[in-house]
C-alpha cells in the first residue's frame, strides 16, 4: 500500500498540521512517511499546501506529483490541485469554502462543509480534523487513535478538551462518508 496525497489552502487553516499529523500517525503505526510542506511568505492568510506519503515499504521519492488523494480547504487549491490528480482519486472539497465543484469525471468527489460542521461543534479551528476525519475514513491509511496519539506528541502540554474536540470533528468528517465509499477505492491498493 502508497498513500499519495496532496493537502492544501491558506495558510492558518491548519493543512500543514493535518499533514503532520498524517505522518506522524504513520509513524505511529510503524509505516514508511515522507512528508513536505510548502507556504508561501505569509505563513497565515498566505497559500499553503503539503504532500504526505504513507507506505508499507520504503518511499523511491519523496515528491507526490499525481496525487491519489487531496483535501482541498479552499477554491484556489482546487483549481491548482485536481488538474494534477491521477484517474480514480480521491478529491475531499471543503464545500463550506469552496464554491466550485470539480469539473473531472475521473474522481470520486467528497463535498464536506467542514466549516460549518467545525462550528457546531464549537470551535472554527477543528475543520482540518473533520477533513482528515473523511480521509481517514475513505482511505484507511491510518487509524483515528494513532492521529490522537500524534496529536499528543505534535502539541504537547495542549489540554484534554483539545483532544476531546478534535477526536469529535475527526469523527464528524468520517460520518459525512461513512458508507458512501465506492468498492473500487477499497479494493485499490495505492492512492
Amino acid at each position: 500500500m502508497q498513500f499519495n496525497a496532496v493537502i492544501a489552502g491558506f495558510g492558518g487553516q491548519g493543512v500543514l498540521l493535518t499533514g503532520q499529523l498524517l505522518a506522524y500517525a504513520g509513524l505511529i503505526e510503524n509505516k514508511h512517511v515522507a512528508w513536505i510542506p510548502s507556504y508561501g511568505p505569509e505563513m497565515r492568510g498566505g497559500t499553503a499546501h503539503c504532500s504526505v506519503i504513507i507506505s508499507d515499504d520504503r518511499i523511491g521519492s519523496p515528491l507526490v506529483e499525481e496525487p491519489g488523494v487531496a483535501l482541498v480547504f479552499n477554491r484556489p487549491s482546487l483549481d491548482k490541485f485536481e488538474p494534477l490528480m491521477r484517474p480514480g482519486g480521491i478529491l475531499v472539497s471543503n464545500s463550506s469554502i469552496v464554491d466550485k465543484k470539480a469539473e473531472r469525471k475521473d474522481l470520486y468527489l467528497y463535498e464536506i462543509p467542514a466549516g460549518e460542521t467545525a462550528r457546531r461543534l464549537g470551535n472554527d479551528r477543528v475543520a482540518n480534523m473533520v477533513m482528515l476525519g473523511a480521509c481517514l475514513e475513505l482511505t484507511g491509511v491510518v487509524s483515528t487513535d494513532a492521529v490522537m496519539k500524534a496529536l499528543v506528541k505534535i502539541m504537547p502540554g495542549k489540554k484534554s478538551n483539545i483532544i476531546d474536540i478534535n477526536r469529535k470533528a475527526v469523527l464528524a468528517g468520517a460520518g459525512f462518508v461513512k458508507g458512501n465509499v465506492p468498492k473500487a477505492v477499497l479494493m485499490t491498493t495505492s492512492y
